[in-house]
């Protein structure tokens, strides 16, 4: 089972952003890969605290971290976190452990203190429209996207302004005396490289924009404008610089007789007056297709019947939700002159007078269940 967020850094749930930051950087420095060489249990460490970094600084992932948990990340793509490799943390949050090591921050994975810094591509966003049906049981999507590559036979030569580091250190005079900044080097923008040969047809960073089908696994559960992260296929970087990723942000398409709320799901039926005083058994939608029930001779409108396990699949994986199946009784609003006198007859029936019993729930006590 994966480790949990907070207990990695050593924090509480309602940890202040200042504190989750503080500790993540006592873990990132206990663990950083210059204080222990070699040790893969130090290097899995370090890669799992920035995850968790990750998610719980950025307060709309730390929201849904909370309320989904870890589910929210399986499936190929997440919410951002999980698969972070060593490149993805320096570029990242490289600036929170300070002098820590090597003076200036650090560079990119393979040069730590004062190595080449390995810039990440640009994202790219796009929309992906599901059914209900999708919904409850999770889909592979194959979608096409338009992201810029590496031309073939580009080349790039070290940066003759920053000699590849990706910075350059300026000195600033200030009141408290000789201040040394590092800053992204302007000739080659942090890359480290420059281009050396740019074939017909790239751009001035030696990328072309070619179309791709990505594969997209969706779990279960997810809800209207949840945001997955398909890591490593957004835009290419120029150089020696790691691809940015595919941000899919999930839309739900309308069904045409179920709503969702939640995990549950809920379904008008319409039945005739003769049917609710004589019974019947009527065919209904659910997402995994057409189900026959019963209905009991005297059924009320207002009645609602609770189809257990047959809702949405939680994306936290608490089991699923339920369908909720309303009764109405359609009053027929013109009458043939034989239903008009029968229906005269019985007002002064007593077997038609409302009778309502304890066990007939009020509107208010059905909107209560529903939500129990």
């Amino acid at each position: 089972m994966k480790q949990d967020y907070y207990e990695i850094l050593g924090v509480s749930k309602g940890a202040s952003a200042a504190e989750i930051k503080k500790a993540y950087r006592k873990k990132a420095i206990e663990f950083h890969p210059d204080k222990n060489p070699g040790d893969a249990k130090a290097e899995e460490m370090f890669k799992k605290a920035a995850e968790a970094y990750e998610v719980l600084s950025d307060p709309d992932k730390k929201a849904k971290y909370d309320q989904f948990g870890h589910a929210a990340f399986e499936g190929g793509a997440g919410f951002g976190g999980g698969g972070m490799n060593m490149d993805d943390i320096f570029s990242q949050f490289g600036d929170i452990f300070g002098s820590a090591f090597g003076g200036s921050g650090f560079g990119g994975f393979g040069g730590f203190g004062g190595g080449q810094r390995r810039v990440k591509g640009s994202n790219l966003r796009i929309r992906v429209k599901l059914t209900l049906e999708e919904v409850a049981e999770g889909v592979e999507k194959k979608v096409k996207v338009r992201r810029k590559k590496q031309a073939q036979g580009v080349t790039y030569k070290t940066c003759p302004t920053c000699n590849g580091s990706g910075q350059v250190m300026k000195i600033t005079n200030t009141i408290l005396g000789r201040m040394q900044t590092a800053t992204a080097c302007n000739t080659c923008g942090g890359a480290g490289q420059s281009i050396d040969n740019r074939p017909s047809g790239a751009d001035a960073q030696g990328l072309v924009v070619e179309e791709e089908t990505v594969s997209i696994k969706i779990p279960s559960g997810v809800e209207e404008g949840m945001q997955l992260k398909v890591s490593g296929k957004g835009n290419e970087a120029p150089g020696n610089g790691v691809p940015g990723d595919l941000l899919v942000a999930i839309e739900t398409l309308e069904h045409d007789t179920l709503k969702r709320e939640g995990d549950n799901l809920h379904y008008d039926l319409y039945i005739s007056f003769s049917e609710a005083v004589l019974g019947s058994s009527k065919e209904i939608d659910t997402v995994g297709g057409k189900v026959r029930i019963k209905l009991e001779p005297g059924i009320q409108s207002g009645k609602i019947l609770r189809l257990r396990g047959k809702g949405i699949s939680s994306i936290n994986g608490y089991g699923s939700g339920d369908l909720l199946v309303h009764v109405n009784v359609w009053t027929p609003k013109e009458l043939s002159r034989e239903q008009k006198d029968f229906f005269e007859r019985m007002q002064s029936d007593d077997n038609f007078e409302p009778k309502p019993e304890k066990s007939d729930k009020s509107f208010f006590e059905k909107v209560k269940d529903m939500f129990s």
